[in-house]
């Protein structure tokens, strides 16, 4: 699975990622923040799952319908351990969306 992480997740995340055999990026990295909509579509078109932990990924994706290949939002959890939820994730299939388990 590739993740590209936002640049408002844990720098150190990109490590605990990559130790786990994930592809990693990180919008943080970029020259200059696009804004919302160019990174979903950025992170679509190298078919990466975006994780962030701004709910706004999740109007631009659904109510706007922007197409996408997948996100993971990170509620409650502590920068250290941001790291862990993308490594523990499997890609996201229309099953898998449809129970919300993945």
């Amino acid at each position: 699975m590739k993740v590209l992480l936002d640049s408002c997740v844990w720098g150190g995340a990109r490590e605990v990622i990559a130790a786990a055999g994930r592809d990693v990026g990180r919008v943080g990295d970029w020259e200059g923040d696009p804004g919302d909509a160019a990174i979903l579509a950025a992170a679509h078109a190298e078919s990466w799952v975006l994780v962030t932990l701004d709910k706004n990924f999740g109007e631009v994706a659904i109510a706007k319908g922007a197409p996408h290949a997948g996100s993971l939002r990170l509620v409650g959890i502590r920068a250290r351990d941001q790291g862990l939820p993308p490594c523990r994730c499997s890609r996201p299939t229309p099953k898998t969306w449809s129970t919300g388990r993945f």
